[in-house]
């Protein structure tokens, strides 16, 4: 594959800026991260022009867009939404599902398996993440209640069986069986999550000690304060805030207001904090009808003033974020740097996901998964495995030519 020399940008490290420096790759690993430029002979070069070079940006909780959900079951969808998040700064993400039948889950498995040894021009997969469908109903948000269920041992364990590839894994903790499916996912070194639940502290502490080690989307379909018999209780979100536990974001500016930004930032940090865009399949579309969901029964939604809604507008139905955006509203709205933003985007989630040691920060060694963008966070190239495949200058110049 030869050299790629990186010159001439703002390197963001995990502690610092470096101005003007330089990143080698070389057989899609960074080779060395240098303060200044140096020789390489025979290497391509790629002049950042002073922007801003950080590590490629991790998604670890996404479900669609470009037109496209993981659930549509096709090699296309996966290829095209892996293709438009890279646009957007996404090196690595891990598709994510909805609640469904037990058939449509292993088919979503089968169609990843033969679409990551095709995903060569998107960002690169880390696994699936299945959302569901151990909820709780009453905390259902835009998932649909058809599918909603308890754990069922039977049904969790073949589908373990059926494939290696499922990373991650979001429920309920609260539900009957749940504590032993997360004592199962953790014997099968699966990340266990609470999500779309009425738990309250007993609950998330019980579950904590059992495997469950992030709180998925943080506020949204999530338990808070609650009173039983004039007692109070905190919720899951009280209980992940104070319990040493990963948490996410779905930080669209939508979701979530700035203060609650800084809340869970002054709480967590950078370093237990993920940004996600748990975008669904119009991100990256014109605003209007859409569906969240497979195209054959997902759910009717419409999407306006920058986010899915139901069609009744009681809930939202997930985000149209880009990671770009994530970052960009993290520094305008929750008065958060640069630095730290980027690190929640990047070194953070890869390391929850367990691919720290070769992804999220620029450091000889790791994988050469890069990200230019300038200073609105417009992302100008993305770089994966030392290959890049977008190219913002690139794509002006031919529609130019046209």
């Amino acid at each position: 594959m030869g050299f790629l020399k990186v010159t001439n940008g703002t390197l963001i490290t995990p502690f610092r800026y470096i101005r003007g420096g330089t990143i080698v790759i070389q057989d899609g690993i960074i080779q060395g991260v240098h303060e200044r430029d140096i020789d390489v002979p025979g290497a391509t070069v790629l002049d950042a022009q002073g922007k801003f070079v950080a590590p490629g940006f991790v998604d670890i909780h996404v479900h669609g867009g470009g037109g496209y959900d993981f659930m549509d079951g096709t090699e296309e969808a996966f290829l095209k939404i892996a293709e438009l998040h890279a646009q957007y700064g996404t090196t690595s993400l891990v598709p994510t599902t909805l609640t469904a039948e037990k058939e449509d889950l292993l088919h979503t498995l089968d169609v990843y398996e033969r679409a990551k040894l095709k995903n060569n021009r998107g960002a690169a997969f880390l696994g699936i993440h299945l959302e569901g469908p151990y909820f709780a109903l009453s905390q259902r948000g835009a998932q649909d209640p058809r599918y909603i269920r308890n754990p069922d041992p039977a049904e969790y364990e073949e589908i373990l069986a059926y494939s290696s590839s499922i990373v991650r894994w979001s429920a309920a903790p609260e539900l009957t069986g749940a504590i032993k499916f997360g004592q199962r996912l953790r014997e099968k070194g699966i990340l266990a999550a609470i999500a779309h639940t009425d738990a309250v502290y007993a609950d998330v502490l019980e579950a904590y000690e059992n495997g469950y080690t992030l709180a998925t989307h943080l506020y949204s379909a999530m338990s808070g304060v609650t009173r039983r018999n004039a007692f109070r209780y905190a919720g899951a979100i009280e209980s992940a805030l104070l319990l040493d536990m990963d948490v996410e974001l779905i930080t669209d500016g939508i979701h979530l207001p700035p203060p609650l930004l800084k809340l869970v930032y002054k709480i967590k940090g950078a370093d237990r904090t993920a940004l996600i865009t748990d975008a669904m399949r119009a991100a990256g579309m014109p605003e209007g009808e859409s569906i969240l969901g497979s195209r054959t029964n997902g759910l009717p939604v419409l999407v306006e003033d920058g986010v899915a809604k139901l069609l009744d507008r009681s809930s939202f139905a997930g985000s149209v974020a880009t990671t770009n955006q994530l970052i960009r509203n993290m520094v305008q709205l929750a008065d958060v740097s640069l630095l730290d933003a980027v690190r929640m985007a990047s070194t953070t989630p890869a390391r929850i996901m367990g691919v720290g040691a070769r992804k999220g920060s620029l450091v000889a060694g790791k994988d050469a998964d890069l990200v230019i963008f300038d200073e609105n966070i417009n992302i100008e190239t993305t770089i994966v495995n030392g290959q890049i495949i977008y190219d913002k200058k690139q794509i002006v110049n031919t529609l130019q030519a046209i």
